[in-house]
């Protein structure tokens, strides 16, 4: 059985992960401004060094290298206006695209391997899913319509598990996520394994995936077990 669930989700992940365009940061930064009404604000980014890449931070141990804010003021720095976005990245091109969480919309982050079994899931259960993202730690975000996190634990014990049990967790109010074609160390790219269309315009409710998210992440710590 374990074979089998492995087995479909490696085959769902090579399918599902769609070929990244060398899009522009700009351009990118003001389409989700424009086009979603995602609020979007620039980030660290990546500079080229003698033997490598570094984050614009200059923190050489740097955790999120070109990918987390410039400051403790990032929230205020937020902008929904497309004329914006153009005008911070055309001053910043190589900046990371970041999205604050808990406005138009929260994310469930989970493992990838468990990630890709959900969405297999989802699909035999014809869900309505809003944009999904693969990140280069291996991490999948769900996007679903704020407010997730006062809802998920509850949710999670419904279901019978403890929510610390799982490696599951809800960025809402006061927490961000990278957003496409964004850049980590040299990790690689931020990616779409949904990306936003206008079929997923209107996001679903935590309470719609929980089900199918909880049940994957269940079996990752039940693999993960010596």
């Amino acid at each position: 059985m374990e074979e089998t669930i492995s087995s479909a989700a490696g085959t769902t992940a090579a399918a599902q992960i769609p070929k990244q365009r060398g899009e522009l940061l700009l351009d990118c930064a003001v389409r989700y401004a424009e086009e979603r009404h995602w609020d979007v604000f620039a980030g660290a980014w990546l500079e080229v060094e003698e033997g490598g890449e570094r984050c614009s931070c200059g923190d050489a141990s740097c955790a999120a290298p070109g990918a987390h804010p410039n400051g403790p003021d990032w929230a205020t720095q937020a902008t929904g206006s497309a004329v914006a976005a153009r005008r911070l990245w055309s001053k910043m091109p190589k900046a990371s695209i970041l999205l604050p969480t808990g406005r138009t919309f929260d994310a469930i982050d989970v493992p990838e391997t468990a990630g890709f079994l959900a969405l297999a899931r989802m699909e035999r259960m014809e869900l309505t899913l809003g944009p999904v993202t693969c990140t280069p730690d291996r991490r999948m975000m769900f996007f679903v319509l704020p407010g997730a996190g006062a809802k998920v634990p509850d949710l999670v014990r419904k279901l019978g598990w403890a929510p610390a049990a799982l490696d599951l967790v809800v960025r809402g109010e006061g927490d961000y996520v990278a957003a496409p074609p964004t850049r980590v160390g040299d990790s690689g790219a931020v990616q779409w394994a949904r990306r936003p269309t206008p079929a997923n315009r209107w996001l679903p409710d935590a309470e719609e995936l929980i089900s199918p998210l909880a049940y994957a992440c269940g079996q990752e710590a039940r693999n993960s077990r010596p």
